[in-house]
C-alpha cells in the first residue's frame, strides 16, 4: 500500500533524530494529556464542600483496577496491531480482517468481565485494601461507588484501546489522538457540572467524576469506532469476522500477553502498597492518598519516558528488520538522550514546583506535607525509571522479550513491595514516613543496573553480530 511504503521509505532512510521526534513527540503529548485529565479530576473532587481528601483516598484506592482494565484492553490492541500489519504487509486481507473482527469480540469478552465484577466483586476488592482497619467508612463507600460506575459503563474505555491500535496499524494514529483529545476534554468539562451540581445538574460528588470519566471514554470510543468504520478501507468489516478463532487469538496473545502481564505489575504494584501504606499507624489513610496523588503527577513525567519509548520500539525494529546496525544503534542513542532530557526536565520541575503542585489539591497540612516530601524524594527517580523504560523499548526492538518483561518485574514488584513492607513495619505516624518514599528511589537504580547487565550481552549478540 501506499501509506506502507511510505513509512518504509520514511523508516528506513529518514535521520533517526528527525524521525525519533515526529513519531515520538505526538505520543509523548497525548500519554501526557491523559495524564492531565487524571489530575483535573482528582483537584476537582479534592475542592467538594465536604469530604475532599476522603475523595481523593477513594480514587487510589479504586486505581488499580483502573489501571489493570487498561492493561488487558491495551495489550489485547497491542497484539492485533502487530498480527494486523504483518497480515497487510503479506497482503493477507481476509487474514487482517478477522484479527481486526477477533480483537472485537475479545473487548466484548473483557466488557462482560469487568461488568460482572463491578456488580458482584467490587466491595470485596475494595475492602481487602483495609486489612490494617485505618481507611474510614466514607472512603470505602465513595471507592465502592466511583469503582462500579468505571466498571460497569467501561465499554468506551476498552474498545477506545482496541480501535485506537487498529487505527495506528493502519497508519492513522492522528485520529486516534483526535478522539482521545475530545473525550480529555469531554471529562474535564463535565467534571465540575456532575461534582459540583453546575447549570441544574445534581451536585453528585465522587460518582459525578466517575460519570464524567465514562462519558468521556465513551466519547473518545465512538469517535474512534467512526473513525475505523469510515477511514480503514483495507480491511473488510462485515460481522462474520467477529467469530472467535482459536489459532488467530492465539497469535493476537502471543504478542499481547507480555504487553499484558508488564503493565499488570503496575496494578499489583499499586494494589499491594496501597494496602502497605494503608496499614502505617496513624497516618494510612492520609499515606494511600499522598501516593494516590503522586501516582497521579508521576504520571505526566512517566509518561513521556513512555511515549518515547513507543517510539524507540518502531524504529529500531524497522531497522533490526533491515540488518542495519548504524541506524539500529543511532535509534537507541536518540531514544536514550531524548529520555534522559525529558526525565531531567520532569526532576527539575517536580522539586521546584512540588509545593504550588500540591497547593492545587485541597488537603490537610498533614496530608500535603507529606506529599510535598514524597514527590521531592521520588522524582530523584524519574532518571533511572526513565532509562530503564526506555531500555524495555530497545530489548523489544530486538527480540529480547523475556529482557523487557523482568524489567517491569523489576521496577514494579520486586524491588519495591518487599522494601516498601520491611520498611512500613518500622514506621509510625507522620513526622518518619518520609523513609517509605525512598524505596522507589533504590528500586529504579536497581532495575537500571540490572537492565544495562542485560543489554551489554543483547547487544553483543543481537547487533554487533549484523554486518554493516
Amino acid at each position: 500500500m501506499e501509506i506502507e511504503k511510505k513509512t518504509d521509505s520514511r523508516m528506513g532512510t529518514e535521520p533517526v533524530g528527525r524521525l525519533m521526534t515526529k513519531i515520538g513527540l505526538p505520543i509523548v503529548l497525548s500519554m501526557m494529556l491523559q495524564a492531565a485529565y487524571n489530575i483535573v479530576d482528582s483537584a476537582y473532587l479534592s475542592n467538594m464542600k465536604e469530604a475532599g481528601e476522603e475523595a481523593l483516598t477513594a480514587l487510589g484506592l479504586a486505581f488499580p483496577v483502573q489501571l489493570l482494565m487498561i492493561a488487558i484492553a491495551v495489550g489485547t490492541g497491542v497484539g492485533t496491531n502487530a498480527l494486523l500489519s504483518k497480515s497487510l504487509g503479506q497482503g493477507d486481507r481476509k487474514k487482517a480482517s478477522r484479527a481486526a473482527g477477533n480483537a472485537v469480540f475479545m473487548g466484548i469478552i473483557i466488557f462482560a468481565v469487568f461488568l460482572l465484577f463491578g456488580i458482584f466483586g467490587v466491595p470485596l476488592y475494595v475492602n481487602s485494601q483495609n486489612a490494617g482497619g485505618n481507611i474510614s467508612e466514607i472512603v470505602l463507600s465513595m471507592t465502592v461507588d466511583y469503582l462500579q460506575i468505571c466498571c460497569c459503563v467501561s465499554v468506551g474505555n476498552i474498545f477506545f484501546a482496541i480501535y485506537e491500535k487498529i487505527l495506528q496499524a493502519m497508519g492513522r494514529s492522528l485520529y486516534s489522538t483526535i478522539a482521545q483529545i475530545t473525550g480529555a476534554v469531554v471529562n474535564i468539562v463535565l467534571d465540575p457540572i456532575l461534582i459540583y451540581g453546575w447549570l441544574g445538574s445534581p451536585e453528585m460528588g465522587v460518582k459525578g467524576a466517575a460519570y464524567a470519566t465514562v462519558i468521556g471514554q465513551i466519547v473518545s470510543g465512538v469517535m474512534v469506532f467512526i473513525f475505523h468504520a469510515k477511514l480503514d478501507v483495507e480491511i473488510d468489516k462485515s460481522a462474520r469476522y467477529l467469530k472467535p478463532n482459536g489459532k488467530l487469538l492465539k497469535e493476537i496473545y502471543a504478542i499481547g500477553l507480555p504487553a499484558i502481564i508488564s503493565q499488570a505489575l503496575l496494578t499489583v504494584m499499586t494494589y499491594g502498597l496501597n494496602i502497605i501504606l494503608g496499614q502505617l499507624a496513624e497516618v494510612g489513610e492520609n499515606a494511600v492518598t499522598v501516593y494516590g496523588l503522586y501516582c497521579k503527577i508521576q504520571q505526566l513525567i512517566i509518561f513521556a519516558a513512555v511515549g518515547v519509548r513507543d517510539a524507540i520500539t518502531p524504529i529500531v525494529s524497522f531497522n533490526f528488520g533491515m540488518r542495519n546496525k548504524k541506524r539500529i544503534k543511532e535509534g537507541i542513542k536518540y531514544g536514550m538522550v531524548f529520555t534522559l532530557v525529558l526525565m531531567v526536565i520532569g526532576l527539575v520541575v517536580i522539586e521546584l514546583f512540588a509545593e504550588p503542585l500540591t497547593g492545587v489539591f485541597s488537603l490537610s497540612d498533614v496530608t500535603y506535607r507529606m506529599c510535598v516530601d514524597c514527590m521531592r524524594i521520588v522524582s530523584l527517580g524519574f532518571i533511572f525509571a526513565g532509562l530503564g523504560i526506555a531500555f524495555q523499548g530497545v530489548f523489544q526492538a530486538i527480540e529480547c522479550g523475556i529482557q523487557s518483561l523482568l524489567i517491569s518485574v523489576g521496577r514494579q514488584v520486586l524491588f519495591i513491595l518487599p522494601v516498601a513492607w520491611f520498611i512500613g513495619r518500622f514506621v509510625t505516624g507522620a513526622e518518619n514516613i518520609s523513609i517509605i518514599w525512598w524505596t522507589f528511589l533504590i528500586g529504579e537504580g536497581i532495575t537500571l543496573i540490572c537492565a544495562f547487565l542485560m543489554y551489554l550481552p543483547a547487544v553483543k549478540k543481537k547487533i554487533n553480530v549484523l554486518e554493516g
